[in-house]
């Protein structure tokens, strides 16, 4: 029979889990509360680093209809960082931590439905932000615009210029044939 306590912490991971984009596993062995602190902060706004116990943490995912979780890689000190929006600076902060404090070490995680390997999310943390990336398509959109807006003009200069010219040439000729 479930304790109260037991339970309570069931619901709080299903609501994580229900609430959050992704998620990573990552085991924190070897850590110190205020390593685990620094963490957490650097995670920002949009992620929470919880540490979990693994038999709770398959039953709140199973009652949440998590599909894409390795169940496998829950055993030994886990905690999981529950990502809300977009996983990429999430990802990216538990990956340049992970290079500073060899004691965490990222095992895997889920994203859209999907299972992500270590390499997956070194992948996702090797993007660029949606912001970024958003910036770059509109500035090469803006760049096609320019080059289409050129293209046109082409024409008009090109006969304007054409026709300074020519009438420049008339000119020249006029004079030297009334001299």
């Amino acid at each position: 029979m479930a304790t109260p306590e037991k339970a309570a912490a069931v619901s709080e991971l299903r609501e994580l889990f229900s609430n959050s984009d992704a998620a990573v596993l990552t085991e924190y062995r070897g850590l110190t509360v205020s390593k685990l602190g620094e963490l957490r902060r650097s995670l920002g706004e949009n992620a929470e680093y919880a540490v979990v116990k693994n038999t709770l943490t398959a039953i709140a995912a199973r009652e949440a209809g998590v599909e894409g979780l390795n169940f496998d890689d829950l055993n030994g000190p886990t905690a999981i960082a529950f990502i809300t929006g977009e996983p990429v600076e999430a990802t990216k902060s538990l990956r340049d931590f992970a290079k500073q404090n060899p004691q965490l070490v990222i095992k895997s995680g889920y994203f859209e439905g999907k299972t992500l390997g270590e390499a997956d999310i070194q992948k996702l943390a090797d993007l660029e932000s949606r912001e970024v990336l958003l910036a770059k398509v509109a500035g090469a959109a803006k760049g096609s615009l320019s080059k289409a807006a050129a293209l046109f003009q082409a024409p008009l200069s090109k006969t304007a210029r054409t026709a300074e010219a020519l009438r420049t040439k008339v000119e020249e000729q006029g004079g030297e044939s009334a001299a």
